[in-house]
């Protein structure tokens, strides 16, 4: 056992390839995209670092393509969970006191392999099994997990120098433990970063974890998991399963040894889960941590004296980046009247050139949503602006196209009515609603804008007037965890923009940042008394002089 305190620098964010025709990056990718393709993927859960089969299998299919099949996985029963939860507790001892710096290095490896051997892999498993194009692929399921690999390293380290103040005669110090138990990490679909993350992070520190993702996930979270396993993860420290929500929560938030989740997924999932581990808080031998970013109605508000451009740009990309299918896209915008017209010219121009298809095809800005069930659940939503009786109205796109995939035109609906179910609800889709508000009362309509969702994840102001800016930030304080000023309300980067948002957008812990670490980890202080007093008596029970 050394003595040494090992430190770990800051890194730099991974660097964002671009792809551009001629690069060998593109070239790279697009043959690996074929190889996929070509090779339909078997994939098993992984328990106890061995995988496992069940007699039951789902397929797996490109949203954008559902007549391929890109293979199946092992669907998780009831026996599944249990035997996921006994293999973390057996292995939780071993991996809670093995040298911290070695549990480092398994991440900080992953990462490397992610960013060489890996990339193109991992970038092509999530543009098949998630629709995402190239780009997108590129700054989620390589650039954003790689730093997030890289970053928790960091921050622990920085956490582990944190000690308390020795005086004289004393030594203090404090210890950073694990929880006491294992905890549950659910990911969604969206971003392979975060399904990479939240069962990483809580690894990191020293914990064990039960991995259920997203089952339109599960293609790019299988490659990660032999990512882990190459790296040099105990077995059992990470084990992946593929069961249904209510079962994986039946069985976890009834177990006494449950000490956390880490949740990433929709606002009423998260409720019932807190409301579950509340129902069973007497099960459990200590209070679980609950950590969980949830839903969005991510909003957009101009000022009179905005650039228009800068608007256009922010709004194309914010909202239909990824078919609008991020937690922080820009779904509700307010255009003040003196360039509201200007900016939707503009902005339905730019549509009209928005291409649409399959990922392989990288003219293609936009792909498929991620399932029938959302395909029809946006569907719906355009069908009611059609019957509106004109309190909405479709500027562009509204149609929709299942022949070949889950395909959703990018829309622009304009509304009224600022109450509006498309201003207010998450449609998760390339859907974008706006309100035109009167120019001269932008100050009141801040209060519209605050109010009218339950929601506070991402928004963004733009305006060229300085004083104008600062009305906004302090008016909507509270309506968003992350803010932009002049800039879309996507694309958080790790370390940069640490994300998450409050009040039923989640609990606001900061993925990307020290903070989130803190969630995990069990601090015990310890006092040593160098030379300890012999006599209980202080000095003020002397008697006084003299009597």
């Amino acid at each position: 056992m050394h003595n040494a305190y090992i430190p770990f620098a800051e890194p730099k964010n991974e660097p964002v390839l671009n792809y551009a025709p001629g690069s060998p990056e593109r070239k790279a990718l697009k043959a690996t995209l074929l190889e996929l393709k070509a090779a339909p993927r078997d994939i098993p859960m992984y328990i106890g670092g061995q995988e496992v089969r069940s007699t039951e299998q789902t397929e797996i299919r490109p949203p954008h393509e559902t007549q391929h099949l890109l293979g199946h996985f092992h669907k998780s029963n009831e026996s599944h969970v249990h035997a996921a939860i006994d293999a973390a507790l057996k292995a939780r001892k071993a991996w809670a006191e093995m040298p911290w710096e070695h549990r480092a290095a398994i991440f900080l490896k992953a990462a490397d392999l992610l960013a060489g051997k890996y990339r193109y892999q991992m970038n092509a498993a999530t543009m098949l099994g998630q629709s995402k194009n190239a780009y997108q692929a590129e700054i989620d399921s390589a650039c954003e997990l790689i730093d997030f690999l890289r970053f928790n390293v960091h921050f622990l380290s920085g956490i582990y120098a944190q000690q308390p103040l020795s005086p004289a005669g004393v030594h203090n110090h404090m210890e950073y433990r694990p929880l006491e138990g294992f905890v549950l990490a659910v990911t969604p679909f969206n971003f392979s970063a975060i399904g990479g993350n939240l069962p990483t992070s809580v690894a990191l520190c020293g914990n064990v974890v039960v991995w259920k993702p997203a089952n339109t996930q599960v293609y790019s979270a299988s490659v990660f998991m032999e990512i882990l396993m190459e790296a040099g993860l105990p077995a059992g420290v990470i084990n992946l399963i593929y069961p249904s929500g209510p079962v994986v929560g039946d069985i976890c938030f009834q177990h006494p040894d449950f000490a956390g989740v880490h949740f990433t997924g929709s606002t009423g999932v998260f409720q019932q889960m807190w409301k579950s581990i509340g129902d069973n808080i007497a099960r459990y031998k200590s209070y679980p941590r609950i950590v969980g970013e949830t839903g969005g109605k991510d909003f957009v508000f101009v000022h009179p004296t905005a650039h228009v451009d800068a608007v256009v740009a922010g709004l194309a990309r914010g909202a239909f980046e990824y078919q609008g299918q991020k937690c922080s896209a820009a779904s509700r915008a307010y255009l003040p009247s003196n360039l509201a017209d200007e900016i939707k010219a503009k902005l339905i121009a730019e549509i009209k050139t928005m291409k649409v298809g399959r990922v392989d095809d990288f003219e293609n800005f936009i792909n498929a949503v991620i399932d029938e069930k959302s395909f029809k659940n946006i569907a719906s939503y355009l069908d009611a602006v059609k019957q509106s009786g004109g309190k909405a109205k479709i500027l562009v796109g509204g149609t929709c196209d299942s022949s070949q995939g889950w395909f959703v035109a990018p829309t622009i609906i304009e509304t009224t009515d600022p109450a509006y179910v498309t201003m207010c609800e998450e449609i998760f889709g390339p859907v974008l609603s706006l309100y035109v508000y009167d120019a001269e009362k932008w100050e009141q309509t801040l209060d519209v804008v605050d109010q009218t969702s339950p929601y506070a994840l991402t928004g963004a102001v733009f305006a060229q007037d300085r004083s104008a800016i600062e009305i906004m930030a302090k008016k909507l304080v509270h309506a968003a965890g992350n803010f932009y000023i002049n800039d879309k309300p996507t694309g958080a980067v790790v370390a940069q923009q640490p994300f998450g948002g409050a009040r039923a957008s989640g609990t606001n812990d900061k993925a990307g940042s020290v903070l989130n670490l803190y969630r995990w980890l069990s601090a015990r202080t310890v006092k040593e008394t160098l030379v300890p007093p012999t006599d209980y008596r202080y000095p003020f029970h002397s008697p006084e002089s003299g009597n």
